[in-house]
């Protein structure tokens, strides 16, 4: 039998518990304390709405959106007039301050756009979608995308949103949503007006239209616009005056 002297003995001990702590599960170390931020707070919205350049179909960027409009997104998923599980669960029992903070916090983030994708539409219907949203069309008493969402179509301040950078299949999803009676916002609801005006065909003209066009990083919303907007709007009280 090998007999350590005991400066050795000692020294393998303390290398034996040092083996036995590093082998310990990672449960066993004492937590991380998270930093008490906005941001990590808004984390649970970030898994989803990633604030970096992303396409994603089903979670749209809110970052850079208008204060106003994310707030009043907030507030209608949290009184049930839009309809997502995980966003109305999520929201149920915030107070209107928080939901102001967090929508304070996204409009201010300005992630770069992702490229866009290239559109299977032929020139027609390309063109079509582009009248749409610059004209209109009269005969269906439908006003021009930009007589609301601004002339670079990246919204205006304070509540109206940007239609650039938007998948095409979400523009066609919230236009089902609106024809479905699964979207409102408050009364009166001129999107639902519009989407209800609208053909098939118009609707994904102007999402594929508004799909493949290429958005300025520096592009912001809009601090102005004509007044008074060609629908009377819940989410925009105050239109008599700027």
């Amino acid at each position: 039998m090998t007999i350590f002297p005991l400066a050795s003995s000692a020294l393998l001990g303390a290398a034996t518990l040092a083996l036995a702590a590093a082998s310990l599960p990672a449960f066993a170390a004492a937590p991380a304390t998270l930093p008490d931020t906005l941001a990590q707070r808004v984390a649970a919205c970030t898994a989803c709405h990633a604030i970096k350049e992303s396409r994603d179909t089903f979670f749209p960027r809110i970052a850079g959106k208008p204060a106003g409009y994310l707030y009043n997104q907030l507030i209608n998923f949290r009184q049930g007039r839009r309809h997502y599980p995980m966003m109305n669960y999520m929201v149920e029992h915030l107070p209107d301050a928080y939901l102001r903070e967090i929508a304070d916090y996204f409009s201010a983030q300005h992630p770069p756009y992702p490229p866009p994708l290239a559109s299977r539409l032929g020139a027609p219907m390309l063109e079509r979608g582009r009248t749409l949203v610059f004209n209109g069309d009269p005969a269906k008493k439908v006003p021009a995308c930009v007589a609301c969402h601004g002339q670079q179509l990246t919204g205006v301040t304070p509540a109206v949103p940007g239609l650039i950078g938007l998948p095409a299949d979400y523009i066609n999803a919230q236009f089902g949503a609106w024809r479905n009676q699964t979207r409102h916002a408050q009364a009166p609801d001129c999107m639902a007006d519009i989407a209800g005006r609208l053909s098939d065909g118009d609707v994904a003209a102007v999402s594929g239209w508004l799909s493949s066009q290429v958005a300025d990083p520096a592009a912001r919303p809009a601090t102005s616009i004509a007044l008074p907007l060609p629908l009377q709007c819940g989410s925009m009280p105050a239109q008599s005056a700027q």
